[in-house]
């Protein structure tokens, strides 16, 4: 990488803080970067990259600290601001209109039309039309589009967030060639990516977030995966219960959900894995790695594009949630309001799903339905001086109505999505027993979580997901954070073999 001269900063941000009531995102977050150079930005999920990058381009004010920029103090209290102090970022997310025309996209941001139309073919799209509607494009041009727009307005610093996901590779070398030649001709780029190989190929430094704070910063080198690895983790100092600390379960069992060379959506391109009854297996992977889509077609709300899906040895295919539901695949999203009627109470939650269990000719057993709902409330023990709106609940309580639900209908198989995300640790070892409990009652569990020391509290083995396609496989005993985050990242690679 080319070295640059000591200088004044072109960005210097200084001990950001930014909490979100009690949830504190940012503390003392901090980043320079100098003329020409390309720094990454890294963390693992949760480590408050993103609140920082809001803060930077004004979508968000910090609470705390100060952002410099060629020197000067700014307040940047508006995306508009910070476009016009130069920095201007390309998020994960296209922000085109999809239903208007690229032109009138390149209206409303005050593109020259030139400059976007030479990056456009800089990039590598052909046959683009002024006139095409945005939401009839795919979804990789429209990254493609994204970035040639905010290459045309000529920022000082260019915030990149996921820039190569969902492209194929040959866009993705024409991107990282582009990046790499806009820093050499002095522009500065902040870099956003869980792929250390685009990393060591056109960055300069990485700066490392853990739980919203900055944690190092150091120079791209040979070796440096493992240093960043390290800052990532840091100390694990509230590790999670081992799997002896609580009822386990036993061994695989039989097979019960085979998923073969399945594809859905954008980013899942290949995933292979088995799922035995009596097992909880684990899905690893850093953001946007494809286990979204894995779930969603697995629950049938999305249809997948290749591959297949059978129970028991028979291929079944979804065209709806229902049918997944029908065929004993029961979805839990991470985000509890998806999964719960708020306005209603604790009693009605928990009931809703086996009603057609506990009724004859159409009527409810009243009593069925209360012994039932009684016993998941012990169960789970949900706090009962707030039996009202579910809404009312503390999210541990909302979260544990939302899997209790389930247990209490006797599911099958549990596909179970971030369930401990944002919830007390008491919480979360109440809800590893939940799920261990099930597993030992035979029930299938597939657990998503970004908390990699939840892996061996709550899980059999854990498939790892890198890039849409599994790329490890690792036992519990073996899975201790180190070894999952290298693979996460993609640093160690299995042959592609079923899980």
């Amino acid at each position: 990488m080319t070295e640059h001269e000591p200088q004044t900063s072109l960005l210097d941000a200084q001990g950001v803080s930014k909490k979100f009531g009690a949830v504190v995102a940012l503390r003392d977050a901090s980043l320079t970067i100098q003329k020409g150079q390309i720094v990454a930005l890294m963390g693992a999920n949760g480590a408050g990259k993103s609140t920082f990058v809001k803060v930077l381009t004004g979508a968000l004010r910090p609470d705390t600290g100060h952002v410099r920029i060629k020197g000067e103090e700014r307040r940047v209290g508006s995306p508009a601001e910070a476009r016009r102090s130069g920095l201007l970022p390309v998020y994960q997310e296209p922000s085109l209109i999809p239903d208007l025309s690229v032109a009138d996209n390149l209206r409303l941001a005050d593109t020259p039309v030139d400059d976007f139309r030479h990056w456009v073919a800089e990039l590598g799209i052909e046959g683009l039309r002024l006139d095409d509607m945005i939401g009839a494009l795919p979804l990789a041009t429209l990254r493609i589009l994204d970035l040639a727009r905010a290459l045309a307005a000529k920022p000082d610093v260019l915030l990149l967030d996921e820039m190569t996901a969902a492209l194929p590779t040959d866009l993705v070398d024409k991107v990282l060639r582009t990046v790499r030649a806009q820093a050499d001709k002095g522009q500065s780029v902040i870099y956003i990516s869980h792929r250390f190989a685009e990393i060591a190929q056109i960055c300069d430094r990485a700066t490392v977030l853990r739980d919203g704070e900055t944690v190092g910063d150091l120079p791209i080198a040979p070796g440096v995966e493992e240093q960043v690895v390290e800052l990532m983790l840091g100390t694990v100092l509230d590790k999670a219960p081992t799997r002896d600390a609580a009822t386990g379960h036993g061994g695989k069992g039989e097979a019960h959900v085979r998923v073969r060379h399945l594809a859905a959506g954008s980013k899942l391109e290949d995933v292979s894995l088995d799922l035995h009854r009596g097992e909880v297996l684990g899905v690893v992977a850093l953001e946007g790695q494809g286990q979204d889509e894995l779930f969603e077609a697995l629950a049938g709300m999305i249809k997948p594009t290749a591959g297949q899906i059978a129970i028991d040895d028979v291929p079944v295919s979804f065209s709806h949630p229902a049918d997944a539901i029908a065929a004993g695949l029961t979805y839990v999203p991470g985000d509890r309001a998806d999964g719960l009627l708020m306005s209603r109470s604790v009693h009605e939650n928990i009931a809703l799903p086996q009603l057609a269990r506990i009724s004859k000719w159409g009527a409810i057993r009243m009593k069925a339905e209360a012994d039932k709902v009684a016993a998941a409330i012990d169960r789970l023990q949900i706090d009962t001086r707030a039996m009202g709106e579910v809404q009312r609940l503390s999210g541990g309580n909302q979260q544990k109505v939302t899997i209790g639900r389930w247990i209490a209908a006797g599911v099958d198989t549990l596909l179970l999505f971030d369930p401990t995300r944002g919830i007390d640790v008491r919480t979360k070892r109440q809800i590893y027993l939940l799920v261990r409990e099930l597993a030992a009652q035979g029930a299938s569990v597939l657990y998503y979580t970004s908390e990699l020391a939840e892996v061996p509290a709550a899980c059999d083995r854990a498939v790892v997901i890198f890039n849409g396609k599994v790329v490890d496989v690792i036992e519990a005993a073996d899975a201790d954070e180190p070894t999952l985050m290298r693979a996460a990242y993609g640093l160690t690679r299995a042959e592609g073999e079923p899980a």
